[in-house]
């Protein structure tokens, strides 16, 4: 055997080694889940006037109350107003069945407003070009369910606005239209 043929015979070998080595690394490595979230608590799958898929409201108890995680589809540049509302249904085209502002304490409209706020009012979702609408919201000192809770005899409904929240002007913060609705229901759907 001359040296150039032993040389190719230890590269092969070591090729092979090192081919080993690699695969056995991969098939010991455990890929990480997509999602890290612990599955919510209640959710609600948001729709336009159309039917069309505008998005996911996921809501989760925490130490504070209660945590919303938004992502909504759909919607051009621009900021929108969006609440709790007080009955958990969704009727297009204007989405009215699903009441007024999430309010069990009896208060006025708007985190602004010396008398408010409702336990529905929300910060605006602001949209940038390009980009999908994604907030993380929380609803500090508001209950899952039992007495004026989120989840009472009638449910809830999550619903963004046509335009801005004012923050101050009562009932609703001149927030304009309803354009999107989902019922919130218990646990995380599909």
């Amino acid at each position: 055997m001359t040296i150039g043929s032993q040389h190719k015979q230890f590269a092969a070998l070591g090729g092979a080694i090192a081919g080993a080595l690699l695969l056995s690394g991969c098939a010991g490595t455990a890929k990480a889940p997509a999602n890290t979230l612990p599955p919510p608590d209640a959710h609600a799958q948001l729709y336009d006037a159309s039917g069309a898929d505008r998005g996911r409201a996921d809501i989760y108890r925490d130490a504070s109350g209660l945590r919303i995680e938004l992502v909504a589809r759909g919607f051009g540049p621009g900021t929108y107003g969006m609440h709790v509302h007080t009955t958990g249904t969704c009727t297009p085209p204007d989405f009215a069945s699903a009441g007024g502002h999430w309010n069990p304490t009896g208060a006025q409209h708007g985190r602004d407003n010396p008398m408010g706020a409702h336990h529905g009012d929300l910060p605006n979702l602001v949209v940038e070009p390009e980009q999908i609408g994604r907030a993380t919201l929380r609803l500090v000192g508001s209950r899952f369910e039992g007495d004026g809770g989120l989840l009472d005899a009638d449910g809830a409904a999550f619903v963004i606005h046509a335009g801005p929240d004012d923050m101050k002007t009562d009932p609703s913060g001149n927030s304009g239209g309803r354009v999107a609705c989902g019922v919130i229901v218990r646990g995380g759907g599909d």
